[in-house]
């Protein structure tokens, strides 16, 4: 008698999940046709691209949400997203990842580090800022007090600062993470990155980190731009195979 195929999860709307999160941190995403969503989308992927609280474009209160509590409610938004996607038999809850870049891969980091029901399997990282102290006292005069706002004053919260620091909270982030860095870059320096990649490497914690020559805060160059998404791809199959077997 004839048997019938196994159920695979894509037959049962089932996705791989890819939580994409803005930088700024007090920027937004747009529903605009998109190269980069459309790239995941079209290899089988289910995209949630969030405007968490703080994001612009919703009226005041909501922008000011963010003020004081960058690093806890980007975090949370960004949690309760992908919870609801399980929720609604959208997203396979064994392959959940979260990308951004810049303040976008801060929240990146902090998600993993707060992710003690794994409920995201991998990350990536793109240029992201991974020591607070660092970049209060070394950003450029346009955003010299940013930081103020959106931690706090470091003279009074300095204790704010070190716990919101990837870079000091290395011991708890477990889930694999892949890091994309700029040798140039003069906002978040690559051998911050690399710090934190070695120290989650000596620790045990799946990471991997690719640093392009010639490039500064975000990536231009065409071919640097094409290998880091195929790398990012790969990272993620091999991350969920690990965990499928």
């Amino acid at each position: 008698t004839a048997t019938k195929p196994q159920e695979t999860l894509q037959d049962r709307g089932l996705l791989p999940l890819l939580v994409m999160v803005h930088g700024g941190p007090t920027s937004m995403t747009q529903p605009v046709l998109d190269p980069l969503k459309q790239f995941w989308l079209t290899r089988g992927f289910g995209v949630l691209d969030i405007n968490y609280r703080g994001s612009c474009g919703f009226g005041r209160a909501y922008r000011q949400r963010l003020q004081g509590a960058w690093g806890l409610l980007d975090v949370e938004d960004a949690r309760a997203g992908a919870r609801y996607c399980i929720e609604q038999g959208w997203a396979d809850r064994r392959r959940i990842a979260i990308r951004g870049s810049s303040a976008g891969g801060y929240t990146v980091l902090r998600a993993l580090q707060h992710n003690e029901d794994q409920l995201f399997s991998a990350g990536a990282c793109l240029y992201g800022i991974s020591d607070l102290w660092h970049l209060q006292a070394q950003t450029h005069k346009f955003e010299s007090h940013y930081l103020h706002w959106l931690i706090g004053d470091p003279q009074h919260h300095a204790d704010r600062y070190r716990k919101r620091s990837p870079l000091f909270e290395a011991a708890r982030m477990q889930a694999p993470v892949i890091f994309f860095q700029g040798e140039q870059d003069r906002v978040v320096p690559a051998n911050q990155t690399r710090l934190l990649h070695e120290r989650l490497c000596d620790q045990g914690t799946v990471s991997n980190y690719v640093e392009y020559a010639g490039e500064g805060h975000g990536f231009r160059l065409a071919g640097n731009r094409a290998d880091q998404l195929h790398r990012e791809l790969v990272f993620y199959r091999q991350s969920w195979d690990m965990i499928t077997g």
